[in-house]
């Protein structure tokens, strides 16, 4: 799949990395996926700028939704505070090929019971303050957390104290990452 050429057959909303700003990616455009990650394709364009394009989008460039992209609501299975973990680590900046737990953003997750559901409350950083993802990021975290069985509401919030570093990632992220 990384490598494969692609085109838009139809206008796609896409967020551009890594700015993470909002455009409508025209119908006929080309380019390469670059990976799927956590359910989402980063895409380089023909034009050289990086694009991320939600898996349930990938009808856009031909290619079939990704089964991370599929929501978990209607499994009928009772509330598992795993599942939150499990979904976290679908989430990726999309320029950094490990997801966001073995990655050391997650600062903390907390489950408040409500009459209606599970409230979830993730605390989390960025590897730079001035990250042009951060929304996006906070978008997808909640999405993701949202389609766990039981979860009512998702709640994102980003802080910078203490600051990230590379020794907050899993032993894992920093081999993939050269860091060893």
């Amino acid at each position: 799949m990384a490598g494969e050429e692609v085109l838009f057959n139809r206008e796609a909303e896409v967020i551009q990395i890594p700015d993470g700003d909002a455009l409508v990616i025209p119908l006929g455009t080309g380019g390469y996926v670059m990976q799927l990650l956590g359910g989402n394709f980063t895409v380089r364009l023909d034009t050289g700028h990086l694009i991320r394009l939600r898996g349930e989008d990938a009808d856009a460039i031909g290619l079939e939704v990704p089964e991370l992209a599929k929501r978990l609501k209607d499994t009928g299975e009772p509330f598992d505070v795993e599942r939150i973990w499990d979904q976290l680590r679908t989430c990726y900046d999309p320029e950094i090929p490990v997801n966001i737990v073995d990655l050391g953003l997650i600062y903390g997750c907390e489950v408040i019971d409500l009459p209606r559901g599970k409230r979830v409350d993730i605390t989390m950083t960025l590897t730079a303050p001035g990250c042009g993802m951060g929304q996006v990021l906070k978008d997808d975290i909640e999405y993701k957390v949202m389609a766990v069985p039981g979860v009512f509401d998702a709640h994102v919030e980003v802080v910078f104290d203490p600051p990230w570093s590379p020794d907050k990632m899993s032993e894992e992220a920093q081999l993939e990452l050269g860091f060893f």
